[in-house]
């Protein structure tokens, strides 16, 4: 009776060691294939991201604009600008470049063709916008008059630059006219309307 006891006990304790050793095995395998799996991708950048680099590559420059313009290894030729009245920067070497109505983009493509135009063999340029030229907004405001932009710049924003709306004005409506446009438009207050450089914002007078 003995031995058939120490037999049990021993084919107990060899099931036991079978079974931590397949469990040891398990747990390693899954470890590997933890280890062995991508990464998650990256969160995608969000739509607001998006937008606001376009809008950035999408702008065009007027009147009291200021960029930087960079011409690779020519310190002589770079530098800060204005667009003046007439519409053009004036730059060393290929004097007066039309930039009002032009991108960043656009005139960059612009000075290198010029540069390249007999002075330069393969120029590499870039413009950065430096600073924005002012809005303005009048009418029922505290404080109507010209402030400088900031990208961003919504209605409900310009308001509040200009210390907020006077007791006669009209919260419900607001008269929007870009620069360039011969005429403001008429629409309803709203958050996501936006304020470019150059532009007149008009609060008018509500009717009792």
């Amino acid at each position: 009776m003995f031995n058939n006891r120490w037999s049990m006990a021993r084919v107990s304790l060899t099931s036991l060691c079978i079974a931590a050793a397949v469990l040891f095995s398990a747990g390693c395998a899954s470890a590997r294939q933890d280890a062995s799996a991508p990464a998650p991708a990256p969160a995608p950048a969000s739509a607001a991201a998006t937008t606001t680099s376009t809008a950035a590559l999408d702008y065009r420059l007027g009147v009291a604009d200021k960029v930087r313009l960079t011409v690779f290894n020519e310190p002589t030729l770079s530098g800060e600008f204005s667009v003046n009245a007439d519409g053009s920067i004036a730059l060393p070497l290929i004097g007066n470049v039309v930039a009002a109505g032009m991108s960043s983009t656009q005139l960059q493509k612009t000075v290198e063709e010029k540069l390249s135009d007999g002075y330069l063999r393969d120029p590499k340029v870039t413009v950065e916008v430096l600073t924005f030229r002012p809005f303005y907004i009048l009418g029922e405001v505290n404080k109507p008059g010209e402030y400088p932009y900031s990208t961003g710049l919504t209605v409900l924003k310009a308001v509040a630059i200009a210390e907020g709306y006077t007791y006669r004005a009209d919260q419900k409506w607001i008269y929007l006219k870009h620069s360039g446009d011969d005429r403001e438009t008429r629409m309803p207050i709203s958050g996501n309307i936006f304020v470019q450089p150059g532009d007149t914002v008009r609060v008018g007078e509500r009717f009792f």
